[in-house]
């Protein structure tokens, strides 16, 4: 029965993971205050799409609320070198409908990940197991695998990022719509590779502390436990 509590707990640590690395991937793109202005200006975006830093942001804005759901499209319009017009054409606007749903996905995928923390929960509590030994040993040991599991991919990709990005997006995405022209398509002045790879590392970071965080929790829990047990 104690492999069955054992399953379970480390079960529900994969459901939190999740939970914390679609939570550390929102906390980057939507919670970090001056984040993108403070890239825009690293990578001289302003200059390549000839917009004041004011307007580009209100665009950025509208794109954030966009992918999150909170906008019905993407018909944005704004000053680009001087001129008043829409910032997306229609090709960006079919490729972030793309990134849309994947954003949403993930929101969808949180829920289920807390639905799933619950379920492990109940179930733990049904089958009468001793939370206090076996959530701190089973998180510590579930939080383990998953992050040796995620650096693992982070420095497969770290080898060869462009790569990775072409494959992560072959792999979401079942068109070409990605492949933008920097000659037509301002979406790809604004989000330039060396931003995603920025973004990644500051998501990577968010998880690793926040898991390291758990990890160590647990871990002092399950010392403490130790030393009563002694005492």
């Amino acid at each position: 029965m104690k492999f069955i509590h054992y399953a379970l707990g480390i079960l529900m640590t994969f459901f939190l993971m999740i939970v914390l690395l679609i939570t550390s991937i929102e906390a980057v793109t939507y919670w970090t205050p001056g984040y993108y202005e403070k890239e825009y200006s690293k990578y001289n975006v302003t200059e390549a799409v000839q917009m004041e830093m004011s307007d580009l942001l209100e665009v950025t804005d509208e794109m954030m609320a966009y992918l999150r759901g909170n906008r019905k499209d993407l018909h944005v319009p704004t000053i680009v070198a001087g001129q008043s017009r829409e910032f997306f054409n229609e090709r960006e606007i079919a490729h972030m409908e793309d990134v849309r749903g994947l954003f949403l996905g993930g929101l969808r995928l949180r829920r289920l990940g807390l639905i799933g923390i619950l379920l492990c929960l109940a179930g733990m509590i049904v089958l009468k197991a001793d939370l206090r030994r076996i959530l701190p040993r089973s998180v510590c040991a579930g939080t383990g695998l998953f992050f040796a599991v995620i650096c693992g991919l982070a420095a497969i990709i770290s080898t060869n990022f462009s790569k990775y990005f072409i494959v992560f997006h072959r792999i979401f995405f079942n068109n070409d719509l990605w492949i933008l022209n920097p000659q037509t398509d301002l979406l790809i002045n604004i989000v330039p590779e060396p931003f995603f790879m920025d973004t990644a590392a500051r998501i990577a970071v968010t998880f690793g502390v926040a898991t390291a965080v758990i990890f160590l929790v647990c871990l002092a829990l399950i010392l403490a436990g130790r030393r009563k047990e002694r005492s």
